[in-house]
């Protein structure tokens, strides 16, 4: 391999992986709402901060309203509560203590 096709090479190699890591971060927030039913959980990432997920305390359908995770570890909900009737449900997005936005949980029938 020539010189200007090693360099060539390692710049290609350099954009992806500033791509890569774009995208990474973007996984994290989107999408704003999830539709799941009564046998699926939700995973939320952050890579970069301690995640927090906050439902209103009166209108969790998981087993909690609030659920926290360090950097870099994926947060599950589990399962929605039995007897869940289904609905929308909103929720508060906060990284590293900072509130960054909201979403929302779509529960369906079966």
């Amino acid at each position: 391999m020539s010189e200007i096709q090693s360099v060539l090479s390692s710049r290609r190699a350099a954009k992806r992986r500033s791509f890569m890591a774009e995208k990474t971060i973007l996984v994290g927030v989107i999408p704003e709402a999830m539709v799941i039913g009564p046998s699926d959980q939700v995973a939320w990432v952050a890579g970069e901060g301690q995640l927090k997920i906050e439902f209103d305390a009166n209108r969790s359908p998981f087993s909690s309203n609030i659920f926290q995770a360090p950097a870099g570890m994926r947060l599950l909900s589990g399962t929605p509560r039995p007897g869940t009737k289904p609905g929308s449900f909103r929720y508060r997005l906060w990284l590293n203590d900072q509130w960054i936005g909201s979403g929302e949980i779509i529960l369906r029938e079966k």
